[in-house]
């Protein structure tokens, strides 16, 4: 649905900033997995000591094992209330084309904005007005996988309790299928991203949306002759390029973006379930069977105030769900 663009729909061209560079990120990754390592010898032997100290592995007397105990520990927790938001992503996030043409409507972001016809995830969850004080916003039109690492500095910075991700569809939304970001830098942007994040903010949750069924958008959009007109300016012409051509290659490109994003929310799925404090929205997104009627008149391509809000409705729906 609707936007380094629906980035749940976004205007691709608008991405001009740089990414970060390969050997800093391979830098801080080894730095992290030497911290990993070194904690999980010291994790061995505190556990190695506990159960000498108690006789193997058999329960003391006055208590639980250490096993029970580090089980426990290990547990994920997820606060259904927090109480402060940050948001990264992409121009869906920053409520691009929802209130007028070619501009960012923050004020109508799914996450953060303050909009009644909205009432985004951080009015839901912190009221009205503890929302104006304790949510912020470091989404950016045109973003890609790329950016989110320096988004989710930025978003650090605020120590929020929460972080919603939506990112993805300018990875996918490119000038040809060629360009579109290989998976192995996509994922490993991410990790990077939710390493940045935990480097700072090691409690702090994080809420992913999947990337949205761009296929479904040039389905439901192609029927407005307008929208149609609206996409030759070049909006994600890797999927929306010559709408109504039916020939095999037209077919399989738009096959090929398909996978593509399928691809891309496995890897948030995965890379996801790996952090204790992580929830991905199961591909509700993704799954989300929307009309033209929750997308911009402006593009047909991101979000309207409708679709922002129902963007709304789902992931609180997700974040005050009990069980993911």
């Amino acid at each position: 649905m609707a936007a380094r663009n629906l980035k749940g729909p976004e205007h691709v061209t608008l991405d001009d900033e740089g990414t970060e560079g390969t050997s800093m990120r391979n830098s801080r990754h080894r730095a992290r997995a030497v911290v990993a390592v070194a904690a999980a010898a010291l994790t061995g032997l505190a556990t190695l000591t506990a159960c000498d100290a108690s006789g193997g592995d058999e329960a003391a007397p006055n208590g639980p094992t250490a096993q029970d105990r580090a089980h426990r520990k290990a547990e994920p927790v997820w606060d259904t209330s927090p109480r402060s938001v940050a948001a990264v992503g992409d121009s869906i996030t920053r409520g691009f084309d929802t209130c007028s043409v070619l501009s960012d409507c923050p004020e109508a972001s799914w996450a953060t904005g303050s909009d009644s016809e909205v009432r985004s995830l951080a009015q839901r969850l912190l009221g009205k007005r503890r929302a104006a004080t304790h949510s912020w916003n470091h989404a950016k039109t045109g973003a890609r996988m790329a950016d989110l690492p320096g988004q989710m500095e930025r978003a650090a910075a605020h120590r929020p309790d929460l972080v919603t991700v939506m990112v993805g569809a300018n990875d996918a939304c490119r000038s040809s299928v060629d360009e579109m970001t290989p998976v192995a830098e996509f994922r490993a942007d991410f990790e990077d991203a939710l390493g940045t994040l935990r480097d700072e903010r090691p409690r702090a949750q994080v809420y992913v949306l999947s990337v949205p069924d761009l296929k479904r958008l040039w389905s439901e959009g192609r029927t407005n002759q307008l929208g149609k007109q609206v996409w030759k300016l070049g909006i994600c012409k890797s999927m929306l390029a010559d709408a109504d051509a039916m020939d095999a290659a037209a077919v399989a490109r738009r096959a090929a973006v398909r996978e593509r994003v399928v691809a891309y929310n496995a890897v948030l799925k995965e890379v996801c379930a790996k952090d204790l404090r992580c929830r991905y929205d199961g591909d509700a997104v993704f799954d989300f069977r929307f009309g033209t009627d929750l997308l911009s008149h402006w593009d047909w391509f991101h979000p309207s105030k409708e679709g922002q809000a129902r963007l709304a409705e789902m992931a609180y729906e997700g974040v005050t769900s009990r069980r993911p």
